[in-house]
This record gives C-alpha cells, sequence and structure tokens, in this order.
C-alpha cells in the first residue's frame, strides 16, 4: 500500500535548495509522439495502417511489414506485469537521488511487451492498466498502475515526480476576481493545497464574492495587477518564494470583430490577456523555476487558463481571440525555456463560460466555474500539458488537431 504523504517541515533557510535535475531527455524523432499523447492523457501508441499491428517502441518502419504509415492512436490500455526490479543503482543523478526505483514489463493485451515504470501497488502477475506520464524532462514515460488503486495512490513516489498534483503545494490564483477563482480555490483545498494565495486587482471597488474568500481558511488575498509590472514586482518579491503554483486566470473579454471595433478593448485585451502572462512569468517564473526539486512541495506548475478561442479565434471577438492565440504562443515559448528546470506549462482550453457576461449572447453549452476548476485539478494531478474543459473546448480542439485549415473554413461560414 502507498504511504499517505506527510506534511512537510518548515525549510531551513540555511540548507542550500536542491539545483534542479532532470531525467535523460533525447528521444527520437519517433519517440516523441510518446510525450504528445502523455501531454493530452492519452495512451496511445503507433498503429501500423497496412497490418494494424500496435507498435512498441515507436519505429519509423512497423516491425511485421515494414509500413511507413504508423499513425499515433488510442489503445487499450490493459497488460499483466510479467517481470518486475528494483533498481538501486544508477549513474543518472536524477534517479541516483531516488533509488530504489521499481521497474518491470508489462505484456500488453493489445500485443506488444513495454518496458515501463511501476507504481508501488501493483506486483508481479498483476492485471494493470497502463498510462503515459510525462517526466520532469517532458518527455513521455509508461507507468504501470492498479486497477483499483487505494485512496492515496496519487502520493506513490513515482506519481508524485510526473505530476503536479496540488496536495501539500502553495497556489497563487492571479485575479480573484474571475468567474473561476472562488471555486478554483474551493476545489484546490479540497485536493490538499497548503494555502491558497489570491490576487486582487483593484481592491477598492467592491466585487461579491471578496467576502466569500475572507471566509475561507488557508486562503489570502493579496494585492495584484497583471498589467502593472510594479504590482507583479512587489508580490513576486514576497511570496515569490512560496509559490509552488501558479494559476493565470486574469482575462479581459470584450465582443466585436476586427473592423469597425474600437481598438482601445484590443489594447486592453492584449494589455492582461497577453501581456499580463508575460509579466507573471518573468516575476514568479525564475524562482520558481529554481525550486523545481525543492522537497515534497516543490515548483511544480505554470498554469494558463485559455479560451478555446486561441486555437481558431470566433468572427465576433477577433481582438479578444488575437490575444488569447498571442497569450498561446507565450505558453509555448515559456514552455520551451522552463524545459530545462523541469517546471510544467500547461494550458487549459475553456469553452464560453456560464458566469461570464460578455459570452452571454452564445449558445449552450455552458462552461461552469466548477467544471473548469476541475479540470483544472485533475490536469495538475494528472501532470498534463493541454486540457480541454466543456463539450464546445473538446469539439474544436479535435477538430483543431486533425485539420486546422478545415477547423477554420467551417467556423468562418467558408462552407455555407
Amino acid at each position: 500500500m502507498t504511504e499517505p504523504l506527510a506534511p512537510p517541515p518548515k525549510k531551513n533557510p540555511q540548507k542550500r535548495t536542491p539545483t534542479p535535475l532532470l531525467p535523460p531527455a533525447t528521444r527520437s524523432r519517433a519517440a516523441l509522439g510518446l510525450g504528445a499523447m502523455a501531454a493530452q492523457g492519452r495512451f496511445g501508441l503507433q498503429v501500423c495502417a497496412e497490418c494494424q499491428a500496435v507498435q512498441y517502441p515507436p519505429r519509423d518502419a512497423c516491425v511485421k511489414c515494414l509500413s511507413h504509415d504508423l499513425a499515433w492512436q488510442d489503445v487499450d490500455p490493459s497488460g499483466r506485469l510479467m517481470a518486475e526490479t528494483t533498481i538501486r543503482v544508477s549513474p543518472e543523478p536524477y534517479f541516483r537521488e531516488r533509488m530504489p526505483w521499481r521497474m518491470g514489463a508489462v505484456k500488453l493485451d493489445a500485443g506488444p511487451m513495454l518496458n515501463c515504470h511501476l507504481h508501488g501497488e501493483v506486483a508481479r502477475g498483476d492485471s494493470v492498466r497502463m498510462a503515459l506520464k510525462l517526466d520532469r524532462a517532458g518527455q513521455g514515460v509508461l507507468v504501470a498502475l492498479p486497477l483499483e488503486g487505494s485512496d492515496v495512490m496519487q502520493d506513490d513516489p513515482v506519481l508524485r515526480a510526473m505530476s503536479c498534483d496540488p496536495k501539500h503545494r502553495r497556489v497563487l490564483i492571479s485575479d480573484a476576481r474571475s468567474p473561476v477563482a472562488l471555486a478554483l480555490a474551493e476545489a484546490l483545498l479540497a485536493a490538499g493545497a497548503a494555502h491558497v494565495f489570491a490576487g486582487e486587482p483593484e481592491a477598492w471597488r467592491h466585487w461579491p464574492a471578496r467576502a466569500a474568500f475572507e471566509a475561507m481558511e488557508d486562503v489570502s488575498l493579496l494585492p495584484l495587477d497583471v498589467t502593472d509590472v510594479s504590482s507583479v514586482q512587489k508580490l513576486s518579491a514576497e511570496i515569490g518564494g512560496k509559490v509552488d503554483i501558479l494559476i493565470n486566470t486574469a482575462r479581459f473579454t470584450r465582443p466585436g470583430g476586427v473592423l469597425g471595433n474600437d481598438t482601445t478593448f484590443a489594447r486592453d485585451a492584449m494589455e492582461v490577456n497577453t501581456l499580463g502572462l508575460m509579466r507573471l512569468a518573468q516575476g514568479f517564473g525564475p524562482g520558481m523555476a529554481a525550486r523545481v526539486q525543492d522537497g515534497t512541495n516543490a515548483a511544480a506548475a505554470f498554469v494558463n487558463i485559455l479560451s478555446v478561442q486561441a486555437l481558431v479565434p470566433d468572427a465576433g471577438y477577433g481582438a479578444f481571440g488575437a490575444s488569447q492565440a498571442a497569450a498561446r504562443s507565450i505558453s509555448q515559448s515559456l514552455r520551451a525555456e522552463f524545459r530545462a528546470s523541469g517546471l510544467r506549462v500547461m494550458n487549459v482550453y475553456a469553452g464560453p463560460g456560464e458566469d461570464d457576461p460578455w459570452f452571454q449572447p452564445l449558445p449552450p453549452p455552458k462552461v461552469t466555474p466548477k467544471a473548469l476548476a476541475r479540470s483544472v485539478v485533475q490536469g495538475l494531478v494528472d501532470g498534463l500539458e493541454e486540457v480541454t474543459c466543456g463539450d464546445v473546448a473538446r469539439d474544436v480542439y479535435a477538430r483543431w488537431q486533425d485539420n486546422a485549415l478545415l477547423l477554420e473554413r467551417e467556423l468562418t461560414g467558408a462552407g455555407a
């Protein structure tokens, strides 16, 4: 059974913060597909289009018929653990600090034999379910999980090393006025977060949810305006060394296309949605990146909540869509810059919000704050990089992956 994760003791300020180490990151181009599947929380392998043989390890030609048409597809994750071993010595610095480490061989029901990491609750001969996880280097690795784990299975060292679970971690929500902020704070605390900091822009202006935040234990409202460099710098100097997960909820939304729209709204959208993200990354990112290996409550993730219009804009929200697309581009740049430290960057694509007044003219289905909060927390627990929330976002994301140009023509009415 997995031992429950104990709250970490207070850090001794006289002790050195460990330098972030990464597991081996070199992969072939074919093997990078494992990471792409893991980033979305999918279990998939290459499947030959000619003979339907499931491939492992990833390769450029089918192991049976030598076909080069090997598409990545979701496959049945069921299998059986055939062999296991415990590694006690490793030349890799990352694993040397985490010994002992269990590895094993799983015979997948779909065909191939997989070399994988083992959860502590599985033993040789057990039926298991396979999962693809992102390691700290951002590469996809295979993990064998129990079919029915214990209530604390996420506390297993293997999963803890590959997730961004908020348990015992301190979280900063950048804008407490966001419609999702209160539900997000409640969901994080329910998931075991040690403390939630909530940024409050324009503290002088009344807002209904403030009393609810003040009534919650382990929640602190702090002044933070993402459009003000000095505000971000001041707060990062105050709590930057304590933030383990940062969730950017700041958003400026106004309807209207590009032609005839007031550029003032476009500038405000860029200030909050795009440049605000940059200011948060510059203020908190370096400190978080330096603490990715700082014990149980190490810094883990930088989360950006985006509209699905970041992928393909709605002509009725032209400036807003442009700001979201730019924010997504910045997130991708941050992902590359944080890769050397192991800090995870997670993008959450959401459909129109139920409580967002600027999306009220759009037809249902809408996303509730609680549903969005659940998606964010689950994405952190699973250690994902790409998360979708709501039927609209899931549909658009799937069609965008399949054919982005076709989706653009569908949504702009080119086929009408």
